[in-house]
């Protein structure tokens, strides 16, 4: 067990590596030869290009020489909070600001409650010797805890009472964060660009899609399970069928197979745009081949560009060491040219090939009103069949999973939850491994050799204090990878569905294994012999009395994983790398050197589970362990500092949501708040406080109340469109735009990525679609040197977060 002397020699080690990181990032940020790897967001938007500095033409390109720049090198710490969070939004979308108030909920709810428990609780805890005549193995740190006070005692009389003010002071902080960004939610999509997803709706065969798919398509429908027609195919069906039901709204749609090619069929009143979907496996293949082939001959371009008196060459053989001697830009032409007309061919396939059509389809719609009450409303006497939800957005489609039959889903599933059952019980070797870690006596004796360098008082507080906590990092380390691939099999359709998925059992699996898996592995290796010698009836104390003596190892986990880990974070160590690896052997255009950046993205995935583990531990030792909660504090405020960096700077979102996980949010820290009140009632109930804990059980009732009053309150706003809304918007925009041509705008929404490639590299498109762009910045009047990109030259209005709060506090 970890003492105070192991605890302060890991938080040494772990504040020492924190600020190592931060040094060195501090320092590498700004040399030029690595703008692009801590600053690529700006590149990719297009408003940053190689910096300039002072000194000599080649030591500036990889050097840094402007002696000013370091002594402010911690500069970009004040400079990641100063972005107010109106012009966060529209810098790096709404589902990036509400990510960052996760942390801003931890510090609020921690905040107050780590103070009253320091001022009422720690001296009542402190204040009792039960532990030294207890015969239990413990450490200083347990003297804080409720393990301290007596059985019976009546001092149990305020853990009870603080229990009941953590419980109302977490709800209330719930219940205004849920106003907040509902109210956010509902004005981003009143106040956003028109976007393809807004006409949109998908037919589906499974209702509860509807939560899994971004709302922020307010015109376009998921239609799935169209059933089968002996006269009609599936185009004509759906197209005969919105056009008798929704005759009035009903715009055009689209159709797949397995992957999408675009047709236009004519109708007298509308028109219809036709996606299929086939296996264009072969397609991809020579897509890619082809844009490898195109950089090659841009490379020998540029090369002849330089040197115009000398035509490139290259010879034909293995790696160009051997074979005949070529001019390398006809070599290359010749290449694309035949490349290009066998994707041309390979489409045209897909024409004829009517066999490989999906009963599903994107259904476009004049209105938002007329997509919202499509894709909210049952649309055939049979619920089974045309079964309607709101499309993804287009860059949220996972093209993958569209061409799975719905009557696989099920199964899919149950294979998946099969999997991941087996999955979370053999978990729980390693984390029995982690714990005998963190017991130095099991140790000795498995390994009796080792003793004399165990004893090391250095050694053997590294061992109990920093071992464990990195050794159960690096047993989560392949966890998300193998989540997210049982979540892409399930079938789920859309990148945002995928990752709340995977957080969602990511969750689950830490709650088990690392949570609840540490308490009864550690308390069983720590109390061994006193379990040995002790009767039967006598355990469930035992155990109630080691649970808040497990704080140590969650201290040690703590820091490292929200301390270190968050450091490296911002580091970037592996990307750092990777990019300058390829740039050296790899990069032979500017295209190139574009693509060997990769900015990341927030990884919701795997970050969300992760701070909801933190909220889990917060809750439940807030009454039992206090001491655990500044650790706690300190990786809210560090991480909020961190991550807004990295959304400013650095990571480039895949998709938009609009806050569409905030109710999974809210729903796992109730639950923490539940199993917090679970334990402490069986805590105390092995501490024989007869009178005081009968008074408990009002607390889950009350808080499940909370919970179904906010889910009937606020939830809505993330699953269904309000008709008002979508009535208000598209008066707007006609009063706006008369004229405007939504044919156009929706006709190659929902295309294929492959058929994006294989367009895009016959010819350049001379503006990208408006729902593809990135949100336009707001004019700034803050510069930061070379270090911040100019102001955007597009204007924008944004609301203010006063107004935000005002909004959400209407009935």
């Amino acid at each position: 067990m970890a003492t105070l002397n192991d605890i302060g020699v890991a938080a040494a080690i772990n504040i020492l590596t924190a600020l190592a990181f931060f040094l060195a990032f501090a320092m590498l940020r700004i040399q030029p030869v690595n703008d692009r790897v801590y600053f690529p967001k700006w590149y990719i938007k297009g408003l940053r290009s190689s910096p300039l500095v002072n000194g000599s033409a080649f030591a500036s390109k990889f050097v840094n020489l402007d002696l000013r720049s370091y002594t402010r090198f911690l500069n970009w710490m004040p400079a990641a909070l100063q972005m107010p969070e109106p012009e966060l939004i529209d810098h790096a979308g709404l589902d990036s600001a509400v990510y960052l108030r996760i942390y801003l909920l931890g510090l609020k709810i921690f905040g107050p409650i780590a103070l009253t428990a320091f001022t009422v609780m720690i001296p009542v805890n402190w204040s009792n010797n039960t532990l030294e005549h207890s015969g239990l193995t413990y450490s200083d740190i347990d003297k804080l805890s409720i393990s301290n006070i007596p059985i019976g005692s009546h001092k149990f009389w305020t853990h009870l009472v603080l229990a009941y003010g953590f419980t109302f002071w977490t709800c209330y902080v719930l219940k205004r964060e849920y106003e907040i960004v509902a109210a956010m939610r509902l004005h981003f999509l009143a106040s956003d660009q028109r976007r393809p997803d807004q006409f949109t709706v998908t037919s589906i065969s499974i209702t509860s899609f509807i939560r899994e798919s971004s709302l922020l398509l307010i015109n376009k429908v998921l239609v799935r399970n169209v059933p089968p027609d002996p006269d009609e195919s599936v185009t004509e069906l759906v197209q005969h069928f919105f056009l008798v039901n929704h005759p009035h709204h009903y715009l055009s749609h689209q159709v797949w197979s397995l992957t999408s090619t675009l047709k236009i069929i004519p109708s007298s009143i509308t028109f219809s745009l036709l996606q299929l979907v086939y296996n264009a496996n072969k397609l991809s293949e020579l897509v890619n081949e082809k844009k490898k082939i195109q950089n090659w001959l841009d490379f020998y371009q540029n090369k002849y560009k330089r040197n115009p008196l000398k035509r490139p060459s290259l010879k034909t053989g293995f790696l160009g060491l051997w074979g005949n001697s070529v001019d390398a830009i006809d070599f290359y032409t010749s290449i694309v040219e035949r490349l290009s007309r066998d994707i041309c061919g390979e489409r045209e396939k897909f024409s004829s090939n009517t066999k490989s059509i999906m009963p599903a389809a994107f259904v476009s719609f004049k209105t938002r009103w007329g997509a919202a009450v499509c894709a909210q409303t049952q649309q055939s006497r049979n619920p089974t069949t045309w079964l309607t939800e709101w499309a993804p957005e287009p860059r949220d489609v996972y093209w993958e999973n569209l061409a799975i039959p719905f009557v696989f889903l099920t199964i899919r599933r149950l294979i998946a939850a099969i999997a991941f059952f087996f999955l979370t019980f053999f978990f729980m070797i390693p984390i029995a491994i982690v714990q005998s870690l963190a017991n130095i006596e099991s140790i000795e004796k498995a390994l009796p050799f080792l003793k004399p360098i165990i004893e090391v008082k250095f050694i053997k507080s590294f061992i109990q204090g920093f071992l464990p906590g990195i050794a159960l990092k690096i047993f989560l380390l392949f966890l998300p990878t193998i989540l997210m691939m049982m979540s892409k099999f399930e079938g789920f359709i859309s990148l945002s569905a995928l990752e709340r998925r995977s957080a969602s059992r990511y969750y689950f699996f830490q709650f088990i294994n690392v949570f609840l898996g540490s308490i009864i592995t550690g308390t069983a290796f720590q109390q061994l012999n006193h379990f040995i010698h002790q009767s039967t009836s006598q355990i469930p104390k035992t155990i109630g009395v080691s649970i808040p003596m497990k704080a140590t190892f969650f201290i040690t986990y703590i820091m490292v994983d929200g301390w270190a880990g968050v450091a490296g974070e911002i580091l970037r160590l592996k990307p750092l790398i990777i990019y300058h690896l390829k740039n050296s052997f790899l990069v032979k255009t500017e295209k190139d050197r574009e693509e060997a950046t990769d900015p990341g993205t927030i990884g919701f995935n795997t970050g969300e589970p992760q701070i909801q583990l933190y909220f889990l531990l917060g809750l439940v030792y807030a009454v039992v362990t206090p001491i655990l909660l500044p650790f706690i504090i300190v990786f809210f405020a560090l991480a909020y500092v961190v991550y807004r960096h990295q959304i400013i700077n650095v990571y480039h979102q895949e998709y938009e949501s609009a806050a569409a996980f905030w109710p999974d949010v809210h729903v796992r820290v109730v639950a923490a708040l539940i199993v917090s009140q679970l334990l402490l009632m069986g805590l105390l109930s092995t501490k024989e406080a007869s009178q005081s804990t009968p008074l408990l059980i009002t607390l889950p009732v009350l808080t499940i109340c909370f919970h179904r009053f906010c889910k009937g309150r606020y939830e809505p706003a993330f699953v269904r469109y309000p008709l008002q809304e979508a009535m208000m918007k598209d008066t707007l925009e006609r009063a706006k735009e008369a004229n405007l041509n939504l044919k156009g705008f929706l006709q190659n929404a929902y295309i294929h990525p492959v058929f994006k490639s294989a367009d895009e590299s016959d010819s350049e498109s001379e503006s990208e679609s408006e729902w593809e762009r990135s949100p336009a910045l707001v004019a700034t009047k803050r510069t930061s040197k070379r270090f911040t990109p100019m102001p955007s030259k597009d204007g924008g209005s944004v609301v203010s977060l006063d107004q935000v709060n005002d909004e959400c506090l209407k009935p």
